[in-house]
């Protein structure tokens, strides 16, 4: 089958790194996990210990950094300079603090770079905030997908309730509205439905369906299927 590129952008919970990798899996194709990237580099600056007002050192450290997405068996492993940080760039200390960094406009530049590089073979299902609109404009197929922020909160809060006692599902609530404000107002390539890509709200379906939905768009628009 021809090789293409698929962008799925969305806000917080909307399920896009679930569809993602259930779509590249079908497919046979890589799959970018761009948030983990973000994620990653939130930790990394935390690690070093970095106020939020020393943004040269933040870039300087994203800049040195070696950040490697590995399939595995149970979803994509993130490693950063050799080190597994898959769980850890997952917890609510990270969540609070990875738009904060991913606004920061030397820090996108540079991992739009890394993942521009991932996608140039094709072949690749990026999922992200910015994938259609600036990462990969020329994709082939483009998702855009949502929910409403209640439903993005009850997802998110199955997900991480035995690993995170402590979150309440009104938190998570108030957290993703906030990312929501955060991502779509920022200066640099700020969350939004490029003009060329598929609207799905997701709110009412299941992820079979969502994952059934984007491979018949891939059908329909360059001939692709399972």
């Amino acid at each position: 089958m021809e090789k293409f590129n698929i962008a799925i952008d969305g806000p917080a919970g909307a399920g896009k790194s679930t569809i993602a990798r259930l779509v590249a899996g079908a497919l046979d194709f890589v799959y970018v996990d761009t948030g983990a990237m973000y994620r990653a580099v939130t930790w990394k600056i935390n690690s070093a210990g970095l106020s939020p007002e020393q943004t040269s050192e933040m870039i300087a450290l994203t800049e040195r950094m070696n950040i490697r997405l590995v399939p595995g068996e149970n979803g994509q492993m993130v490693y950063v300079d050799g080190e597994d940080v898959t769980g850890v760039i997952r917890t609510a200390d990270i969540t609070g603090n990875v738009s904060r960094v991913a606004s920061i406009a030397d820090i996108r530049r540079i991992l739009t770079v890394k993942q521009k590089e991932m996608a140039a073979s094709r072949g690749v299902v990026m999922d992200g905030r910015d994938i259609g609109t600036h990462v990969l404009p020329d994709a082939e197929v483009k998702i855009f997908l949502t929910a409403s922020v209640q439903i993005r909160a009850e997802r998110r809060y199955k997900e991480i309730r035995d690993s995170q006692p402590e979150i309440t599902l009104e938190r998570l609530e108030r957290d993703i509205a906030e990312r929501d404000r955060m991502d779509e107002q920022r200066e640099a390539a700020p969350l939004m439905q490029a003009p060329d890509a598929v609207l799905l709200d997701t709110t009412e379906l299941t992820v079979p369906e969502v994952v059934e939905r984007i491979l018949e768009l891939c059908k329909s628009h360059v001939g692709g299927g399972t």
